[in-house]
């Protein structure tokens, strides 16, 4: 990247991070790509902050000629849209070169859930784990709050890790999220998950008692020794996985992603408004929620099909 480009694309994340508020991930995630971009680039004879629409024309069709989902595309050519909208708006370009680009076609794939049954059959594993005590019995109680909190709240899995202790302090029935671009928003807590929440913070309070060292408290509620000080997400995953093999879910189907989706499908199958789940899961747009009126149409299919009468006349004519 000549020292130009570096320049810009610095200055375009430091401008992410200041008025944007943008996570870290995304951040990143914006850096690789447009590194990824300028590599391209150099090989056309050209910089990023010089590239023409032609230019990342090619770029894209590299892209698709590597192998790239459209998905993965669509992702590089954002990033890239971003970047040249601050250049613009900067007076550092004259004009925006990804104006005239066409998003690359992808289809919109339903994500994956559990049932309630298998929810039901992860949560009491969690929950029979954690009754039952042992040496790590504070392990096994953490998992049943987070596992608890997760599907009470549908929480990116990123939101909920990074919880803070004080919330052990709230007496209500909400919680106060921040989520993307620093944005709170409140949430509900099941009476479950409140009482799991509990148990692990007096068991935690108590761990923390018998360390000797007395500069031990963290300001996370599921802290850790990683670099961020909070359970890194990734374990979170890995012991989610095992959690399910022990409850004979099979492990391909789980994730904590999958959590989230599933707090949303089954709100939404049970009669929860669309923008309702929006605000709980802390969507921006409503058009990232509308991956889910796949479960409204079957609602609406039974609900048509159990309660209108031509149907009910043509069910005892069978």
């Amino acid at each position: 990247m000549s020292d130009l480009s570096a320049a810009h694309v610095e200055a375009f994340l430091e401008m992410m991070s200041a008025e944007r508020g943008a996570a870290v991930n995304t951040l990143q995630s914006y850096e690789r790509d447009l590194e990824d971009a300028t590599s391209h680039l150099r090989t056309l004879g050209t910089g990023l902050t010089a590239a023409t629409s032609d230019d990342l024309r090619a770029y894209l069709s590299h892209l698709s000629g590597q192998g790239f989902k459209p998905s993965s595309q669509a992702r590089r050519l954002s990033a890239l849209r971003q970047f040249y909208k601050f250049l613009y708006a900067e007076g550092m370009r004259g004009d925006d070169p990804t104006g005239i680009l066409d998003a690359p076609k992808k289809g919109r794939s339903l994500p994956k859930t559990l049932s309630v049954d298998d929810v039901s059959r992860l949560i009491g594993q969690a929950e029979t784990e954690a009754a039952a005590g042992g040496a790590d019995r504070l392990a096994k109680l953490r998992m049943h709050a987070l596992i608890e909190l997760l599907y009470a709240t549908g929480m990116r899995v990123s939101e909920l890790v990074s919880l803070p202790a004080s919330v052990l302090q709230q007496n209500g029935r909400f919680l106060v999220i921040r989520g993307k671009g620093n944005k709170d928003r409140l949430v509900p807590l099941s009476q479950a998950a409140i009482r799991a929440m509990r148990s692990y913070g007096e068991a935690l309070a108590d761990e923390m008692a018998r360390e000797e060292s007395g500069n031990r408290e963290s300001p996370w509620l599921f802290p850790s020794s990683s670099k961020q000080g909070f359970l890194p997400r990734q374990v979170f995953a890995r012991d989610l996985k095992s959690l399910a093999a022990r409850a004979g879910i099979r492990v391909a189907t789980i994730s904590p992603h999958v959590l989230r989706h599933a707090f949303a499908s089954h709100l939404l199958a049970n009669g929860a408004d669309l923008r309702a789940v929006q605000e709980l899961l802390g969507h921006s747009d409503i058009s990232t929620t509308q991956i889910y009126t796949h479960v409204l149409e079957e609602r609406l299919h039974n609900l048509v099909q159990n309660h209108h009468p031509l149907a009910k006349q043509a069910k005892k004519q069978d």
